[in-house]
């Protein structure tokens, strides 16, 4: 099982982050993935594996291409990693508000 350790060791590149970010606008292939960065297409393709691992990206065969494109699946132990900072931030939001709130009251 991956975890959310997995996928931010994986995005801690910033040419993976880089690979991550163009598949975001859909399925591509090593070639259009490679293109304008200052890496090789085998280098892609290195970066590409490390993302499957973590589950960040799955590929498939589409003639004599792979497509990759991102895992939404793969993405829920960051999202729910995430989500509970966004959460405990959003409470404390609401008590300092209702905090100011009882002030202004009084």
């Amino acid at each position: 099982m991956v975890t959310y350790e997995d996928a931010l060791s994986a995005l801690a590149d910033p040419t993976r982050r880089a690979i991550f970010e163009r598949l975001a606008d859909g399925p591509k292939a090593v070639s259009q993935l490679a293109e304008g960065l200052p890496v090789s297409r085998p280098a892609v393709s290195q970066h590409l594996k490390v993302l499957k691992e973590a589950e960040l990206v799955v590929d498939r065969a589409v003639g004599t291409q792979r497509l990759y494109q991102l895992n939404p699946a793969g993405l829920d132990a960051l999202r729910a990693w995430l989500n509970r900072f966004w959460d405990q931030a959003l409470a404390a939001f609401a008590a300092a508000a209702e905090s100011e709130g009882k002030q202004a009251d009084d």
